[in-house]
């Protein structure tokens, strides 16, 4: 079995002051992907670079206390892949890629657009280029997943209030398109559908930290693990973990029938 959870931390700092690090080992992972770090090189402790048996790899965005990526495993990688090789995403700590044998395993933190229409022209300009990306990964021969945060809920199902968002980055009509591509044209699957189509409420990922949005359960998925098919057909469970919470977002954990 390969376990692989997701889970974008909003702070890795402040994740570990919330038990995170705690959590873990009893989740008995293979391999953890972890986005929004908000930290630096050296603001990593020993216990974050290597916690439970897990040694951590990771690709930090130049602005400090901002984005960045890493990827936790049991297992040593054959190749590390740190960023696309394109300058301004890079600079922002998005992509971090581990090989092991035929299986490829990425940590992705896609671009919010919700803060300004600055920002959500950076985030369309991000997907414009990384489709050729996901072409490229999924014609590569290789077993892949994507896991991370995507900031785009697919379906109408996939958001607790779909009608009023969207006029709003997270459900716009392009952004669901283009997510859409990726599995109607390009053959990717999302795992978590896969494995629970009519999933609702259990689905959300992620909660506004205004209102009463967690408690109310008004959530969002935005996390997502989309695998090649013949690895997501080895899925055979997977969950979102909300009895703890280590940041606005909850992990997300699937169980592959998988040897690497």
């Amino acid at each position: 079995m390969l376990r692989i959870i997701s889970l974008n931390l909003n702070g890795i700092r402040s994740a570990v002051a919330k038990g995170f690090l705690d959590w873990l080992p009893q989740q008995h992972a293979d391999i953890v992907c972890v986005q929004e770090l908000k930290a630096q090189d050296a603001d990593l402790s020993a216990a974050m670079r290597a916690p439970a048996g897990l040694q951590g790899w990771f690709h930090h965005a130049e602005k400090k206390g901002y984005s960045g990526v890493g990827i936790y495993s049991r297992h040593q990688p054959e190749r590390v892949t740190e960023g696309l090789g394109i300058a301004d995403i890079d600079a922002e700590g998005r992509f971090l890629q581990l090989d092991f044998g035929r299986l490829s395993v990425v940590s992705l933190y896609l671009p919010s657009g919700s803060s300004s229409e600055e920002r959500l022209q950076i985030k369309f300009r991000f997907m414009e280029r990384f489709l050729p990306h996901m072409a490229a990964l999924y014609a590569s021969g290789r077993e892949v997943v994507v896991c991370g945060d995507w900031n785009i809920a697919h379906r109408e199902i996939d958001l607790k209030n779909w009608k009023s968002n969207q006029k709003n980055s997270g459900f716009l009509p392009a952004e669901r398109a283009w997510l859409g591509r990726l599995f109607d044209e390009q053959g990717w699957v999302d795992v978590y559908r896969r494995l629970h189509p009519d999933a609702t409420d259990a689905c959300y990922t992620w909660w506004s930290n205004r209102g009463q949005a967690w408690a109310k359960n008004v959530g969002w998925r935005l996390d997502y693990q989309i695998a090649t098919p013949a690895l997501a057909a080895t899925a055979r469970s997977g969950s979102v973990y909300k009895h703890q919470r280590f940041s606005d977002h909850a992990p997300l954990t699937i169980d592959y029938d998988f040897q690497h």
